[in-house]
């Protein structure tokens, strides 16, 4: 729709709401099972990034009467300084001669950002609108029902679209036609998690029925379904009757491959062989494949699992605990109803969960593979490059507080077209781990840590006796390995355009404090380092982005730059940073989620918790990398109450912008509704489709 929200300034101060910054209290305990209001799993002594930046600050000797620049780096290794909005005088800084990004060719987007907003609504700019492509229920088949909301069912809800929508993908049909069709795909959607009392009437989270639980397990997982955009249109409509439409949910059956399949920690009762697992969970973001597969990130499957003091071996409970899992009953409680969530009953399920899961979208016979290669953790995505010699690097990203940053390099190159010879790439390679640093004289350095059993500490005397092991407990070689703690890495992307990898860093709600919210206490064990002049805010309620910059330009280095790009909040904030472009132009822009980039380079942040922190809904935002703009966020988009902004998704043209709606009405009830988009009565998470009206260059942003 046409943006109809309140005009207000950009510089407005936006109200500060809710305990973690991430949202509601609903989100934490569907989403991730109350990850921020329990203990964060990692205790290990590594280093975390705003110690790491404290001392890049105190070698170059910005730190002068308690304020500090943060440098921020370029390409080439050249460093441009922080310009504080405020009245207040800057300390000396070093002046670099040049920006060599900022001074690139002008990026200046064509639209009139749009304001901050609490609307029930997609709103978009002046020129644009915006269309449901699918929702919530929604039959992908030729006999699927249609759904209705007080007859839904286990088996129909396993033919219809899926809740929570989240990571899209567009893959032109066919694959090969990839780089100049954009009016035929299919497109994937993970459907991440369910709110049960936005699905069900009287919903009692104390004692969920087992028909409940049925459609929960059908709702998760994702789809694929084949879109079309009519001539002359820019906006798609979905085939019902396509052969190429799919559901997988958390009961499809999927192979578990790479160096840890058939592990012993991966055998249960019902699969002794610990090569075959039911179902997908809590799919996040992902990737596409250069081959034309997907790639399905599987996050915060922690919270599935129940009465970790069940457990009797030692090492195996203390696995688990590091990833999160708790005592007791889980929240969702399908441990009642199937004795695989019961860490009592198979203890070694979780760790059967965790993976990057690959689907190829055009074989609708394919059964998905859980590549064990890229390791086990929380997953939000799986973004991936070509190296210079054309093996594969697919970037992940760990979402948890304090936890890590990591990459893939596959043993094997990519070849076009030969689809036997990279169909298992991802099963042989070598994991890295991220440690950022400084070097001698100041500058920002980074080493990627190979997580390779044998070498340095991933030995049998420190807890690890194969590769296998160093897979399914990925945090825990991390930990030895000294990688540097980040405050909840999600999506990781690599720009095409100028090669930087671009990290969002959502919040840290622990940081500076304890991480039950209490009062910081240096004698707590549960204490977390204080802010510093570099990243003033504790607890980080708004998030960063990172650029990073392999060495050689190779997505395959061992070694890389990197520098702060964002420091998100509102440009009123004085710890906020945007590339060094002038706050006062900027949008207010708060937890950093999602990425995708334009055939231009600009990136497009989505996010996810800006309700918590800035009291507006949450958006996407466009920010150009390069030119006179560069850092210039600029909000393009804003979902309705309740809602996460997911995706984002262009097509090859940049004609079609495709944004997932997951969540609308989170906080609310079915009795008590906070949103009804996008139909006037229960919300629904949907797709959408957004496309410019405006006369002119048909591109998005453009």
């Amino acid at each position: 729709m046409t943006n109809t929200a309140p005009r207000r300034s950009l510089r407005t101060s936006l109200p500060m709401v809710g305990a973690t910054g991430t949202g509601s209290h609903k989100t934490c305990t569907y989403k991730c099972g109350d990850d921020c209001f329990r203990d964060v799993p990692n205790t290990s002594s590594n280093e975390t990034f705003e110690e790491v930046v404290a001392r890049a600050v105190s070698r170059r000797g910005f730190l002068k009467a308690g304020m500090a620049s943060v440098v921020v780096l370029g390409a080439g290794g050249t460093f441009g300084s922080l310009r504080d909005a405020s009245a207040q005088p800057l300390p000396p800084v070093l002046e670099p001669p040049s920006d060599p990004l900022r001074a690139a060719g002008a990026k200046t987007l064509g639209f009139t950002p749009i304001e901050p907003t609490t609307a029930d609504a997609v709103v978009v700019p002046d020129g644009y609108d915006s269309r449901v492509l699918i929702r919530w229920g929604d039959p992908l088949f030729p006999n699927t029902p249609q759904f209705r909301f007080d007859r839904q069912t286990a088996a129909k809800q396993a033919e219809q679209f899926g809740y929570n929508c989240d990571y899209v993908a567009f893959m032109p049909l066919p694959w090969s036609s990839r780089f100049t069709n954009s009016s035929r795909g299919l497109l994937w959607v993970n459907h991440e998690y369910t709110n049960p009392e936005l699905m069900f009437t009287g919903y009692d989270p104390d004692n969920p029925s087992r028909a409940q639980v049925d459609i929960e397990l059908a709702a998760h997982g994702a789809a694929i379904v084949e879109i079309r955009r009519p001539r002359g249109e820019r906006w798609f409509s979905y085939r019902r009757r396509s052969s190429y439409n799919r559901r997988l949910t958390a009961q499809s059956p999927m192979l578990l491959t790479g160096p840890a399949a058939g592990d012993p920690l991966l055998q249960t009762g019902d699969d002794p062989t610990g090569t075959q697992v039911l179902g997908t969970l809590n799919n996040c973001a992902g990737g596409v494949t250069p081959w034309g597969t997907v790639l399905t990130a599987e996050e915060n499957f922690n919270q599935y699992f129940g009465k970790l003091e069940d457990v009797s071996d030692a090492r195996v409970s203390a696995w688990h605990a590091r990833y999160g899992l708790a005592e007791g009953e889980s929240g969702r409680k399908w441990e009642r109803y199937y004795p695989r969530f019961d860490l009592g009953v198979e203890p070694h399920e979780p760790f059967r969960h965790g993976w990057i899961v690959e689907v190829d979208p055009y074989d609708p016979e394919y059964v998905p593979r859980k590549r064990t290669a890229l390791g086990r953790f929380k997953h939000e995505g799986a973004t991936t490059s070509l190296a210079a010699d054309s093996r594969v690097t697919c970037y992940l990203g760990d979402d948890e507080r304090f936890d890590y940053v990591y990459k893939f390099v596959t043993a094997g190159r990519f070849v076009e077209g030969d689809t036997a010879g990279n169909a298992d790439l991802l099963d042989e390679g070598t994991l890295y781990v991220a440690r950022f640093d400084v070097d001698p004289v100041g500058n920002r350095v980074g080493t990627w840590i190979p997580m390779i059993h044998g070498e340095g500490a991933l030995t049998a005397d420190n807890g690890f006796a194969s590769q296998a092991e160093v897979l399914v407990n990925t945090r825990g070689a991390a930990d030895l390995l000294g990688a540097t703690k980040m405050d909840r890495p999600e999506d990781i992307e690599r720009n095409p355009v100028n090669g930087g990898v671009y990290i969002n860093l959502t919040n840290n709600s622990s940081r500076g404090g304890v991480d039950d919210g209490g009062t910081a206490d240096p004698n707590d064990d549960r204490f977390f380092p204080q802010e510093d002049a570099a990243n003033p805010r504790a607890p980080n309620r708004y998030g960063h982005v990172i650029e990073l910059f392999e060495e050689g330009n190779d997505a395959a280095a061992t070694r890389f730059t990197w520098g702060i790009f964002l420091l998100c909040g509102t440009p009123d904030d004085p710890t906020t940073y945007f590339a060094g472009f002038d706050k006062s132009q900027v949008s207010p822009i708060s937890s950093p989620d999602n990425i995708a980039f334009d055939q231009q380079g600009n990136l497009l942040l989505a996010t996810d918790g800006q309700p918590g922190s800035i009291g507006v809904n949450d958006a996407f935002h466009f920010v150009p990398i390069s030119g006179p703009e560069r850092g210039h966020v600029q909000q393009f988009l804003s979902v309705p109450v309740g809602a996460e902004a997911c995706g984002p998704e262009f097509t090859p043209d940049d004609q079609t912008l495709f944004c997932a709606v997951q969540h609308p009405g989170d906080d609310g009830s079915l009795e008590q509704p906070v949103s009804t988009w996008p139909d006037g009565a229960e919300p629904r998470p949907s797709v959408v489709s957004v496309f410019k009206t405006a006369p002119g260059d048909p591109r998005i942003g453009a």
